[in-house]
């Protein structure tokens, strides 16, 4: 009985985790992460605030948690949806589409997660940033495997210059999600993808491996 009742309680933890941590990542993809508070959450979900306490902590707890969470769901949404395409430059688009489907859809309310926690905080020390800083690293290492996968299935061309390629692609994604939360503009979207396209099938060995547009 005392397992069960063990067992039990724990699931209830688990829930109520599960259940705060996906409205903090919705404030913090539009107010930050300093927006988020213990009291404000047990107030919106109806729970007391000692018992969301006993689940995180403190509010560093709370916000690196959320960061988590919020990986969680990008690597839902942007990286395994292409797992099941062979690597190459193929997989590389896809990849790309995946994000701007994933900005564009609104994930988060606000837009890209990262994109809005990173701008605030780049210039700050401490776990939070360097837990974003590590996210951000690993996205752009992501891109670059991709490349390095595409030219060894002989669909990029040697000599490209990848940080530099990842750099361009990451700068039109991170535009477009920018420029439509900014000004409600879901064109920038197809600009980016546009861009995006171009950029790839200028170095890839057979540009009919892509599509024509967008």
């Amino acid at each position: 009985m005392t397992a069960t009742h063990e067992d039990g309680r724990i699931a209830r933890g688990n829930q109520t985790r599960q259940l705060v941590l996906k409205r903090t990542v919705e404030i913090a993809s539009v107010e930050g992460l300093e927006g988020l508070s213990l009291g404000r959450l047990a107030t919106e979900l109806k729970l007391s605030k000692s018992g969301v306490f006993a689940l995180f902590g403190s509010k560093e707890e709370l916000q690196l948690a959320t960061v988590r969470a919020a990986i969680k769901v990008y690597l839902e949404h942007v990286v395994q949806p292409t797992r099941g395409i062979a690597p190459g430059i193929r997989r590389l688009w896809a990849v790309c589409t995946a994000w701007l489907t994933y900005s564009e859809q609104r994930v988060f309310p606000g837009g890209c997660f990262f994109y809005s926690v990173s701008a605030e905080y780049d210039a700050r020390e401490g776990k939070v940033h360097d837990t974003i800083a590590a996210a951000h690293a690993n996205w752009f290492s992501f891109l670059g495997q991709n490349i390095e996968d595409a030219q060894r299935a002989g669909e990029v061309q040697e000599g490209v210059d990848i940080p530099q390629l990842v750099f361009e692609i990451v700068a039109l994604l991170e535009t477009a999600n920018a420029e439509s939360v900014l000004h409600n503009d879901y064109t920038c979207y197809g600009k980016a993808a546009k861009g995006i396209l171009s950029r790839l099938r200028g170095v890839a060995t057979d540009p009919a491996l892509l599509p024509d547009t967008p």
